[in-house]
């Protein structure tokens, strides 16, 4: 049990960084206003991400399970999406991959947390 404990706080903190380095990079990274024209959303849709990475950080520490399912889902729709919209614009392969390999280390946060909510 500990092992499950440590791993779902290790992903989480990884996902919850991860969150908060794209909303400060969203924000004020020229690059990524490019990078979102580049990918055919409107710049508002930069803006609204950033926020709703934010807020699903915080969303995964908070005690409660509505809140933090919801925080996992939104995200994992996230990184789903942003793969497709990678993989449609024939991008590298590592700005492909990317979202699948953050998508895995939230699954591992997820079933981690659902482990660790059960005991």
């Amino acid at each position: 049990m500990k092992a499950i404990k440590i791993t779902y706080y290790a992903t989480t903190a990884l996902i919850s960084f991860a969150m908060l380095f794209s909303t400060y990079a969203y924000l004020t990274k020229p690059e990524l206003k490019q990078a979102f024209q580049h990918l055919g959303f409107p710049d508002y849709f930069r803006i609204e991400l950033a926020i709703a990475k934010l807020l699903a950080a915080i969303a995964l520490w908070v005690p409660v399970r509505l809140i933090k399912e919801t925080a996992y889902i939104g995200l994992a729709i996230s990184f789903i999406s942003g793969f497709i919209a990678h993989l449609n614009m024939q991008d590298s392969i590592g700005h492909t991959l990317y979202p699948v390999f953050v998508l895995a280390i939230l699954i591992v946060s997820y079933v981690t947390y659902t482990k660790t909510a059960n005991n």
